[in-house]
This record gives C-alpha cells, structure tokens and sequence, in this order.
C-alpha cells in the first residue's frame, strides 16, 4: 500500500447502517396508498416518480427511509431509487420549508430582474441558495427556467406562479408566508403547504374547494400571439417590432 505523504493515516470511516424504516402506522398508510399509484402502470417501476412526491408529501423531502419504501415496494435497489431521486431537482435531498421559493435566474427572467429579486430575497431571509429559514417556513432556491417568459422576472412558491415581481413584491411576499397571512398566485390554485403539493403531484386529487377551478389556463401575455393569428386585432397596439420600431400592421392599425 502506498505511503500517505502526509504520514497522517487516512480513515474510511464506519459503513452507512441500512435507513430505518417507516413506524408501523405510516408504512401501513403508504403502502396502501402506493397500491393505488402502481396500479395505475403496466410496469410497477414507473411508478417511481409519482411514489417519490408520494414520500415527500410525508417528510417534506426524499430521506433514506423514503428511499427504501420505494425500493421495497417496487422490487428495485435503493442504488437504482438513489439514481433517480438525484436527477431530478424537485425532489428535495434534504429537510425543506413549508414552502419552496423558487426565483427564475434564466436569461430572460435575469435581466428583466430576476438576479436582483434572487439576491434582495437571500439578504431579505439570511440565506443561501437552497437553504432555509429558521423558523422552516421558506427555502428559498433559484431556478433556471418557471416556463414563464411572458410574465417575466418570475417567482415560483410551492410550483404556483408569481408573474411580473419585483424585489419588493417578492420580499412582501414572502414576510407574509412567514407570517401565516394569506398568500394568493397571480394566476393558477391557491397555494398550499410544500408536503400537500406533493401529494398532489404524487397524483391524488386535490380536495380543496375550487381549487381545481382556480387552476385556469394560460393567461393574456401567453395568448397574445394565437389571438393575433386569428385576426382578432385590439392587441396590436401594443405589439412592437423588436428593434423598438412600431411594425407596419401596428402602424395601419392605428
């Protein structure tokens, strides 16, 4: 074996012990609810995605614990269940807030202000990216891109839509998360906690009065261009050629 040159002995230290498991009742409550989820495919395997939102609608996000349900219930290694819950950036790999503050630091969202609302907010709250508040009521992280461009800079809590913010919007809103004040999207469901979200993107229905209804669908700024190609016309005004000189349609149609 070859020599440390430090001549300091290197520790491998202790392996991992295997994660605990569930207590009873709640192992009991998820499996009964992941029978539903994997009957849903003809292959129980794809029902990994759904029944790793399913362990975060327990804990907040995916432990080793959750990981080994998941493995467990779906004849799969928890190497395999490991691989899959580390792709993927909305699985929560450690303890997160109530709810999730997602700031677009894309291009787009970024020069429109998305940078300085990411960076008033981590001033705002004392912490970092990915991090949470002491109290546990926000973490806050930036994202690449909500698929928002329209409405940007945008700020995304618990994955419902916060269009046209800025830094002072932002920072109200979040005062309010923290204060348990109600908190309404522009546009999309009313907001819930992180845990209910994931439940419901596990694939159980959300139970909320109206919330269903209040989802909606694509807003003004997303539509503008279909109501244009259909020939209705009031919006032209507003269109703008991209190098700032108004277009010759906008043009004739004042």
């Amino acid at each position: 074996m070859t020599a440390n040159p430090t001549g300091q002995g290197v520790s491998l230290g202790m392996p991992r012990l295997p994660a605990p498991d569930f207590p009873a009742d709640v192992r009991a409550r998820l499996e009964a609810d992941a029978k539903e989820v994997i009957a849903r495919y003809p292959d129980s395997r794809s029902a990994l995605l759904p029944l790793l939102h399913l362990t975060q609608a327990e804990e907040g996000h995916v432990s080793r614990t959750g990981i080994r349900f998941c493995a467990e219930v779906l004849g799969l290694t928890t190497a395999e269940v490991t691989a899959v819950a580390t792709f993927y950036t909305m699985y929560r790999r450690k303890a997160s807030g109530d709810y999730q503050v997602g700031v677009c630091t894309n291009t787009l969202c970024a020069v429109m202000g998305g940078d300085a609302i990411f960076d008033e907010l981590k001033e705002h709250l004392g912490v970092g990216n990915n991090e949470t508040t002491p109290d546990g009521k926000v973490t806050l992280e930036h994202i690449e891109c909500n698929a928002a461009c329209d409405y940007a800079p945008v700020v995304m809590v618990n994955w419902e839509f916060f269009d046209n913010q800025t830094p002072e919007s932002a920072k109200a809103m979040v005062d309010d998360l923290i204060a348990g004040r109600p908190v309404a999207p522009t546009r999309g469901a009313p907001l819930c906690t992180y845990k209910e979200t994931a439940r419901i993107l596990a694939g159980f229905p959300d139970e909320r009065e109206g919330a269903v209804e209040a989802s909606g669908g694509a807003g003004p700024a997303s539509l503008i261009g279909l109501r244009i190609a259909r020939g209705e016309t009031p919006q032209l005004g507003k269109v703008v050629h991209p190098r700032g000189e108004a277009s010759a349609a906008t043009e004739e149609g004042e």
